[in-house]
C-alpha cells in the first residue's frame, strides 16, 4: 500500500489527481505505521489496500475550494491529511462490517477481510480502527471535526440497521431506499466535504453548501453504483430492489434519480465560488465518465 501503489495505478482519477492521492496515501501510511507494534497492523494494511481514497480526496479538494475564495494562495495543512486518514479509516471499518453482513466473499478483487482473517478478528479489527480514529481526532484538537466524524459514524450504523430491517420486507419504497443510502453512504461523503470546509476556515454558508454538496453527491454515487450492479450481483440491497412489486419501474427511475442528485450537488457547489478546486469537485459529479 505504498504511495503510487496498485490502488492508485488502478484508479481512473489518477490522471487528474495523482499528486493529491499520493499525499493522501502517505498520510494514511504514517497513521497506520504508528501501530506497527500491534497484532492488528498487518490486517489493517490488508484492509486498506486497494481503496481509491475518493472520500479523503473530496476533503482535501474542499479545503482548497474554501481557501481559493478566502486567500491569495492555498496551503493544505497536515491536519487536513490526518482528517482524510480518519475518513478513510471510518470507511474501511464500515466495509469490514458490511462484507460480514452482506456475506461478501470478494472485495477489491481479493478475499473479503472476514474470509481472510475470520469473523472474530474482523470484529476486533473494526473496533481497533475506531480507536485509531479517536486518536486522530484528539491530535487535531478541533471539536467540530471530531463531531462530524462522530455524526457520520452514527448515521452509517443507523443506515445499516435500516437496510437490515428492510431486508425482512416484501418490497421497498423509493423514499426508504433514499433514506438508507443517505445514512449509510452519503453521510461519510458529507462529513468529508464539510470537514474540508471547516479546516479551510469557510463561513457557515459555505460549510453548509459543501456539506450539502457531499451529501447529494454521495446519494448520486450510491444510486449510480446500484444501477450498474443490481442485475449482476446478489448484494443485500439489490435483492430488495428485485423483490419490489414494481422492480423494473423502480430500476428505470434510478438513472433519473442519480442524475437529479448529481445536478443538485452541482447547484450547491456553485455557492462556494469559482476556482480550480471547485472545478475538480465538479468533475467528480460526472459519474458516467469518472469511476469511483
Amino acid at each position: 500500500m505504498s504511495a503510487g501503489g496498485t490502488n492508485i495505478k488502478a484508479n481512473p482519477l489518477v490522471a487528474q489527481f495523482n499528486n493529491y492521492l499520493s499525499k493522501i496515501e502517505d498520510a494514511l501510511i504514517r497513521e497506520l505505521n504508528l501501530y506497527s507494534w500491534s497484532e492488528f497492523y498487518s490486517p489493517l494494511r490488508y484492509a486498506c489496500e486497494g481503496g481509491k481514497r475518493i472520500r479523503p480526496l473530496l476533503l482535501v479538494l474542499s479545503v482548497e475550494a474554501i481557501q481559493a475564495t478566502n486567500r491569495d494562495s492555498c496551503q493544505v495543512t497536515d491536519d487536513a491529511f490526518m482528517a482524510g486518514s480518519a475518513i478513510e479509516l471510518l470507511h474501511t471499518e464500515s466495509v469490514i462490517h458490511d462484507d460480514i453482513i452482506d456475506e461478501e466473499r470478494i472485495r477489491r478483487g481479493k478475499p473479503s477481510f472476514h474470509i481472510k482473517y475470520g469473523y472474530n478478528s474482523s470484529i476486533l479489527t473494526a473496533d481497533f480502527v475506531l480507536g485509531i480514529i479517536l486518536n486522530i481526532g484528539s491530535k487535531m484538537n478541533n471539536s467540530r471535526v471530531t463531531s462530524e466524524l462522530s455524526s457520520a459514524a452514527t448515521k452509517m450504523s443507523e443506515g445499516e440497521m435500516m437496510e437490515i430491517r428492510l431486508a425482512k420486507h416484501n418490497d421497498v419504497t423509493e423514499d426508504e431506499y433514499i433514506k438508507v443510502i443517505e445514512h449509510k453512504t452519503a453521510s461519510l461523503f458529507e462529513a468529508s466535504t464539510k470537514i474540508g470546509a471547516i479546516l479551510g476556515e469557510g463561513n457557515e454558508d459555505k460549510i453548509h453548501a459543501l456539506g450539502t454538496f457531499g451529501n447529494l453527491l454521495g446519494i448520486a454515487y450510491q444510486i449510480h453504483d446500484d444501477l450498474l450492479d443490481w442485475n449482476n450481483e446478489d448484494r443485500l440491497f439489490n435483492l430488495l430492489v428485485k423483490r419490489n412489486v414494481q422492480s423494473m419501474e423502480f430500476v428505470k427511475n434510478m438513472d433519473k434519480l442519480y442524475k437529479s442528485y448529481s445536478n443538485r450537488a452541482l447547484n450547491e457547489l456553485r455557492k462556494v465560488g469559482e476556482s480550480m478546486s471547485t472545478r475538480h469537485l465538479q468533475l467528480l459529479t460526472d459519474l458516467s465518465s469518472v469511476q469511483f
